[in-house]
């Protein structure tokens, strides 16, 4: 099925936004680090160094020096450096999460993150920056060792820093995660064991559970993965694990599922992407914009907007028009185009607004600042290219002009 065809126009506008993220997300590189932005798109260390944040930012720096721009290089290096350097546990392994304030590691070990730092070592290996290979070598060597669960099909959340505890959660978000890096590994490496883990991971939580509760993603687990429905029931805006469901995962679930195929050359879980779709609008949208989070019956919980849902949504829509021709995706995409451009994209101080609150306003219940670009990085650059699996591999085999 070829892809839609969007007007030059559109592509333009598509492309220049890119561009315009990448710009300003260069702010975020101060004394040879990447850190958290503020509204402003300055620095902020108040949120000490996050390993999430350095490597997101070399992974969507990889993808504009694989775009030919200038100066993405350096900023790959310099990621790929302080990976290393400031989070990396010389002792026992791996990386920590976070720094404080004051430079001192937090002592734990974190599936979520680590997926973040092989999809990072994936794409600057695919970008061709020297000592990637060395990272993503060791960052599969920890992932594997340590995190992938093979009985499980699926990934465990986190140890302690000697990875001696394993701490008995397990969750769909680091798991989705998981997923992602998988298929960037797979791209950068040719090692089909990453689809097969893919693989697993997919038809454990979204084949199994997410069938299993009307295609809404369950998040929390317990060791034995049984569900835990009331899971954070009084951390309701948790960023990363909240009460409930989160539709933005459903969105961003339903484009990974089919990047896998795209990467498999199968449609096995084309009618999985539809539905999960499907459910995520029907339940997150509540005519004036995405909420956060619903009940395990759709109603919503938390109903500020987030920028990376809106994000989700738009990549999935495309994802589904490209691979289905259903003009109805199509218009989705456009709507969601158009309530990207009125809400959230922020063309005076830079970078995406992050949260909205229910009142339109901007909010800052759960996020403060506009730490993250990729997000929204990739969901700009998706239409752009024919649809695959890592967006790597894809801009290195469809160079844009």
């Amino acid at each position: 099925m070829p892809d839609p065809v969007l007007d030059e126009d559109l592509r333009r506008a598509l492309r220049a936004e890119v561009d315009r993220l990448l710009d300003g997300a260069r702010a975020a590189a101060e004394d040879g680090r990447f850190w958290w932005l503020d509204d402003d798109c300055r620095v902020d260390r108040s949120h000490g160094q996050q390993l999430w944040i350095t490597a997101r930012m070399t992974h969507v720096f990889s993808l504009g020096h694989l775009l030919g721009r200038a100066g993405d290089a350096e900023l790959v290096d310099l990621g790929l450096a302080s990976l290393d350097r400031d989070f990396g546990d010389t002792e026992h392994g791996g990386w920590f999460p976070r720094l404080d304030t004051d430079g001192r590691p937090v002592q734990a070990k974190t599936a979520y993150e680590h997926a973040f730092v092989l999809l990072a070592a994936s794409s600057a290996t695919i970008a061709g920056r020297p000592g990637a290979q060395d990272l993503l070598t060791r960052a599969a060597d920890v992932v594997v060792r340590h995190f992938w669960d093979d009985d499980a099909g699926a990934l465990v959340e986190s140890w302690d820093s000697a990875w001696q505890t394993c701490e008995a959660y397990r969750g769909a978000n680091a798991n989705m995660h998981g997923v992602e890096a998988f298929l960037g590994a797979a791209d950068a490496t040719g090692d089909d064991r990453w689809l097969r883990r893919a693989t697993r991971t997919v038809d454990r939580i979204i084949n199994g559970a997410a069938r299993a509760h009307d295609w809404r993603v369950p998040e929390h687990f317990d060791a034995t993965w049984h569900d835990l429905p009331d899971y954070n029931r009084d951390q309701p805006r948790h960023p990363f694990r909240p009460f409930g469901v989160t539709p933005g995962h459903g969105l961003e679930w339903a484009r990974l599922v089919l990047q896998r195929d795209a990467q498999v050359g199968d449609e096995g879980n084309r009618d999985a992407a539809r539905a999960l779709f499907d459910r995520a609008m029907a339940d997150g949208w509540d005519g004036s914009g995405l909420v956060y989070t619903t009940d395990h019956s759709g109603v919503p919980v938390v109903r500020d907007r987030f920028h990376w849902v809106t994000c989700e949504a738009l990549a999935t829509a495309y994802a589904l028009w490209a691979t289905t021709g259903d003009e109805a995706y199509g218009a989705q995409w456009r709507r969601l185009w158009a309530y990207a451009n009125d809400t959230f994209i922020d063309r005076d101080r830079g970078g995406w607004r992050h949260e909205i609150d229910p009142d339109g306003q901007l909010g800052r219940g759960t996020w403060d600042g506009k730490p993250d670009t990729y997000h929204a990085v990739q969901a700009m650059l998706l239409p752009l290219l024919p649809f695959g699996a890592s967006f790597a591999a894809t801009l290195r085999d469809h160079p844009l002009p």
